[in-house]
């Protein structure tokens, strides 16, 4: 943490999906956090975690520096920052970039996946919704909202994305109600197709930088 910021922390894997062999993902041995409960199954999207504040926005890392691909989600943050309350963050997906799924039927480059307040604490999914409809933002594709399901939420992914011709890259569960950054472990997880990220494959932010498109 630096002062009132917050690195968004990693989603766990479930144990059906397949995360990097290179990498330091981590994986849940069990479904116990969403069984009998309401959950929120989105569309996971292959784009870059951004977070913004009032006076401030970063990708994951706090301090992350300027590139190409932050362009669009810097001006779309001047324009709204007004609209956001001191202590609170809008966390999403900034979609400006291909990374390793090309989108070309993308309504906009940003989706908001989870809104925090002042005491950190992330707010309810139909609270969600509400803000961002208040502020102009979409959020992150719905599949599924209902008591959790196992059926139900495998069936969430079907490999074809809700936008365009593009792929899928997979599927977050969360639970409907609101939790504390505290309890961030135990109240996501998400499926990643396999094969979605190679572990000697050059990191997107290091090759030639190309755009999504936007839907027409």
């Amino acid at each position: 943490m630096e002062d009132n910021y917050f690195k968004y922390p990693k989603t766990f894997h479930f144990s059906w999906s397949k995360p990097d062999p290179h990498g330091n993902d981590r994986v849940h041995d069990t479904v116990d956090h969403f069984v009998g409960k309401e959950v929120v199954v989105t569309e996971k999207l292959d784009g870059e975690n951004t977070s913004m504040y009032c006076d401030k926005i970063h990708a994951r890392s706090i301090d992350s520096g300027p590139h190409p691909s932050r362009t669009w989600v810097k001006a779309l943050h001047a324009s709204i920052r007004n609209n956001i309350p001191k202590g609170f963050r809008l966390c999403g997906e900034n979609m400006q970039a291909k990374h390793a799924i090309f989108y070309d039927g993308l309504p906009t480059y940003f989706f908001i996946f989870g809104i925090y307040d002042e005491k950190n604490t992330c707010l309810s999914w139909a609270e969600t919704e509400e803000w961002a409809e208040m502020i102009g933002v979409p959020t992150v594709p719905v599949l599924y909202k209902g008591i959790w399901d196992k059926d139900k939420v495998h069936a969430c992914f079907t490999g074809k994305s809700v936008f365009g011709k593009s792929e899928q890259e997979g599927y977050v569960v969360r639970v409907a109600d609101g939790f504390h950054y505290d309890n961030f472990i135990y109240s996501l997880s998400k499926y990643v197709r396999p094969g979605h990220v190679a572990g000697d494959t050059e990191h997107w932010s290091k090759t030639t930088y190309k755009a999504n498109e936007l839907r027409k």
